[in-house]
């Protein structure tokens, strides 16, 4: 299964004036730490609303020429068990290289396959099944039965 997460990230940034530098400065060191490992995460701003009324606020929070600004960071995670288990790995592969700064999963959404990935797995599975049948007819004359390597 493959799943892709929106995390958001708290990332502070100083000596900023307004909120639209804040953002722009946020986005830029966002992207000098994930890149070139995490080439693939996309960085958008945060959407952020007041929790009384509902109305929407500014991503950046700036007091004293300092910021916080709310970023979702998006990734895909493939091959995973459980939308769990594709969160945690979102986490932490964005977590190693934005240390300090706060996380949290705000979306998991399972992908689903297109039917041109499912012919091309079909395929895949054919050949794979063909080469490990041959494999352990092999496996047969090299290595001995486990009962005699008991005795």
């Amino acid at each position: 299964m493959n799943c892709r997460v929106v995390v958001e990230a708290a990332v502070p940034v100083y000596d900023v004036e307004t909120p639209d530098e804040a953002v722009r400065i946020a986005i830029s060191k966002t992207g000098e730490l994930l890149n070139p490992d995490l080439n693939y995460v996309e960085i958008n701003m945060g959407e952020r609303s007041c929790p009384h009324c509902g109305e929407g606020l500014d991503p950046a929070f700036i007091a004293a020429d300092e910021s916080l600004v709310a970023l979702e960071l998006e990734m895909t995670v493939y091959n995973v068990e459980r939308e769990e288990h594709a969160s945690r790995i979102a986490r932490k592969e964005i977590g190693q290289r934005l240390e300090n700064i706060p996380l949290t999963v705000l979306e998991v959404e399972v992908i689903e396959d297109d039917d041109e990935g499912d012919a091309d797995s079909e395929i895949e599975t054919d050949s794979g099944d063909d080469v490990s049948e041959a494999d352990e007819s092999d496996d047969d004359e090299v290595l001995p039965e486990f009962e005699d390597l008991i005795e």
